[in-house]
């Protein structure tokens, strides 16, 4: 009788395998075989007022959770409910729980106890690696761009996705694609540097790295790109300050690298920043949001307001009159979801009044509904909502991944100068005395693991050395002891100094300096670092210095003295052992620097595409930069050659192919970084004095040469004429190929023709 049963159920499986019978679906944004559109409009239309209202809003961790601390370890069943309800919410944040199990019981209320079944959006940070407890951190992001390598930076934001994911998180709030133009922004270590074209491939490169081959796969989230936009040269250098630009340059540059991340990377996110944009709150610009965002550049993912940023309408701007009046504005420019700006119950009832006294439509309510429910059946919420809780086990924090750390640290170090080669340090070198807490330092920079340290400098060098070198450690000044106590730190440092072989002095920023918040008025290092690095320099040893910074920073004095300088940013977690790899000869240091080095806070605003007429010239210092935009030597050298451009004359839709060959002149294998700059030497607009427009990273042998490609595409060249049309202009261009902006090799000209 069993054997017939069976048989029945199997001869009934193939049966309905064969005449096609399908699930039935009690409604049709239910069923994944529809498209993600069709879908969405199906359920908009089943929902009432509140249920959408509330897909517009965030909610913190706290909310479902007894949270003690930064990460969540249990959810409650009871605040699970009191904040879903049976409408459901569109996201929580600030949650960053420590297994999927506890997003797995919030997605299975959501889907089983409310209406509708509308799964949460789980949104977390991890700009340089998820900032949840036990993460892999990988070295801010303007360390990253040091390395000039697109594909390290894929490969990053693969590991973040995939350490994020398996924690049941959707969504990154990143990457930052602010210019910053103005360094004394505290948030400068958290961008890609100064060049709208390195920045727009790290961009895009971060961006799929994040979003994966499929976003419903358990390596992908959603990426979110900020901030939306021209965020990075606020006045003064203060965040969230006021940006005063127009729309030529704002396009040219600052909104260039926002289109690559949304047109090439696919972006599904988007955050609208703080700052007001030639008059108007950026989550209240239309032109921005819906005009260039979404019509221009085929936008299809969804709009999130800057922590607070709505409500600054109110209290800052002064351009709303109310919570209404604010809401109606943001959400009929083109946001989607506010991020902590009002209570939820008042913005309940500030959303309900602006719909009834329709200073908001429905058919703006319902858009913005619309794109935040796409990116929810987009990441396969609906159809998957669960994440396998064994998945971390095996993807978090893995050797792999650290062992990606280590190397984007090591990528990302620029040696400044090595007079008299001092690095790497001689097989002679048997003790080393290195000076300043900051060689103690554990920080991994803004947006981190808090809970998780990095390897510190001074433990790196223990660990590389071994029993074969003495690490001697000073802290040479303490920055809470009295000024009278100051003498006693140095004279023990300068005792050290004297009996060692070799000396490394850790310089830069401390965590009370640098970071979201932390604008500077001044670059320079403070007085208690000057005063040791002077006289350390005083013994006549020879010195090597460490930068441990978030930003550039005005070092006049010690460029003009110190032999050799390392820039090492904040590494990451393995930034201690890499910069030992450097300092020791492990490895060869091939970092070129992101953005511009000034003399003095003064010249800010200075980088190195600026037009011609903008002009650094003071009659109280030198008017160059104290280190250029592309500069960072080796332990090696290369000789460029044979430029060859081909063709020489190009048709205003065509691409042009560049080679050049680059040797190691040198003894030691090393890896170039050649750059590829353009100049437009006569155009309707005025056009920056250099543009850089390629680069490509080339390792060498002793005596080996390689031939490098540029692919320069029309596109590149064009310009937002009088017309504010971007067209592509028939002239010459300069081409330049060198080691640096300030350190050109070869030299040629291409035409364009009609």
């Amino acid at each position: 009788m069993r054997l017939k049963n069976s048989l029945l159920i199997i001869l009934l499986i193939a049966c309905c395998s064969f005449t096609g019978i399908k699930h039935v679906y009690k409604y049709p944004y239910q069923n994944p075989a529809m498209p993600v559109d069709a879908r969405v409009a199906d359920l908009v239309s089943r929902m009432t007022l509140i249920e959408k209202i509330k897909q517009l809003d965030m909610f913190e961790g706290k909310t479902v959770s007894d949270m003690q601390g930064h990460d969540a370890n249990s959810v409650s069943a009871e605040k699970i409910k009191q904040t879903l309800g049976t409408t459901g919410i569109g996201s929580i944040h600030d949650f960053y729980p420590l297994s999927a199990e506890l997003t797995n019981q919030i997605q299975k209320y959501a889907t089983n106890n409310t209406r509708l079944g509308i799964p949460v959006l789980f949104i977390e940070e991890g700009l340089h690696g998820y900032s949840g407890l036990g993460s892999t951190s990988f070295p801010v992001p303007i360390a990253l761009s040091t390395a000039w390598d697109t594909v390290l930076i894929h490969k990053i934001g693969h590991v973040i996705a995939t350490e994020m994911r398996a924690h049941g998180i959707n969504m990154i709030l990143g990457p930052v694609l602010c210019l910053p133009r103005d360094p004394r922004w505290g948030r400068t270590e958290e961008t890609y540097g100064e060049d709208p074209y390195l920045d727009a491939l790290n961009g895009v490169a971060m961006v799929k790295g994040l979003q994966g081959r499929k976003l419903t796969d358990n390596d992908a989230v959603l990426a979110e790109p900020k901030h939306f936009a021209v965020h990075g040269i606020p006045e003064a250098g203060s965040n969230i300050a006021a940006v005063n630009i127009g729309e030529r340059e704002a396009r040219s540059s600052f909104l260039y690298v926002f289109e690559k991340a949304v047109k090439q990377g696919g972006a599904l996110g988007m955050m609208a920043a703080y700052s007001e944009m030639d008059g108007i709150p950026c989550v209240d610009n239309e032109w921005l949001l819906k005009n260039v965002l979404r019509k221009e550049w085929g936008f299809k993912g969804f709009v999130l307001s800057d922590l607070g940023a709505i409500k600054m309408t109110l209290n800052s701007h002064h351009t709303a009159a109310n919570a209404s009046d604010a809401l109606a504005q943001t959400f009929s420019a083109g946001m989607d979801m506010q991020f902590y700006d009002f209570p939820h119950d008042d913005f309940i009832a500030a959303m309900k009044l602006a719909i009834q006294n329709k200073s908001l439509s429905m058919v703006d309510l319902n858009r913005a509904v619309s794109d935040v429910l796409r990116v929810k059946f987009k990441l396969g919420l609906f159809d998957n909502p669960y994440i396998n809780p064994s998945l971390t086990s095996k993807v978090f924090h893995s050797q792999q991944n650290q062992d990606l750390a280590l190397q984007a640290a090591r990528e990302g170090i620029c040696l400044l100068k090595n007079d008299q080669h001092i690095l790497p340090l001689s097989s002679n070198v048997h003790s080393i005395a290195v000076i300043g807490p900051l060689a103690k330092s554990t920080y991994l920079g803004g947006y981190s693991n808090n809970d998780d340290k990095a390897i510190s400098i001074l433990d790196g060098l223990k660990q590389r050395a071994g029993n074969s070198i003495n690490i001697g450690y000073e802290t040479g000044y303490a920055i809470d002891s009295a000024a009278n106590l100051q003498a006693d730190y140095l004279k023990k440092a300068v005792e050290l100094v004297n009996h060692s072989d070799a000396t490394v002095v850790v310089l830069g920023e401390d965590i009370k300096e640098v970071g979201e918040g932390k604008d500077r008025s001044n670059l320079e290092i403070n007085n208690l670092q000057k005063n040791l690095i002077e006289t350390i320099y005083k013994t006549g040893k020879p010195v090597t210095v460490i930068l441990s910074n978030g930003r550039p920073l005005c070092i006049n004095w010690v460029a003009k003295n110190i032999p050799s300088i390392v820039e090492a940013w904040f590494s990451g977690e393995k930034g201690g052992l890499a910069v030992a790899d450097i300092l020791l000869g492990n490895y060869n240091p091939s970092g070129k620097l992101p953005i511009t080095f000034p003399r003095s806070t003064g010249q800010i605003p200075f980088y190195y595409n600026h037009k011609p007429s903008s002009r650094h010239i003071y009659v109280d210092q030198d008017s160059t930069a104290l280190f250029n935009f592309g500069h960072g030597l080796s332990y090696t050298t290369f000789a460029y050659s044979d430029l060859h451009i081909s063709p020489l004359k190009l048709p205003v839709n065509g691409t042009a192919t560049i080679t050049v060959t680059i040797k190691n002149t040198g003894n030691v294998e090393g890896t170039e970084v050649a750059q590829l700059y353009i100049r437009d030497v006569l155009s309707s607009v005025t056009t920056p004095v250099q543009s850089l427009k390629g680069f490509s990273r080339i390792s060498l042998k002793p005596g080996e040469s390689g031939t490098i490609t540029f692919n320069l595409n029309t596109e590149e060249l064009a310009v937002w004429n009088r017309q504010m049309k971007h067209v592509v202009e028939p002239g010459e261009f300069k081409i330049m190929v060198g080691s640096a902006s300030d350190d050109i090799r070869q030299n040629g000209s291409l035409y364009v023709v009609k």
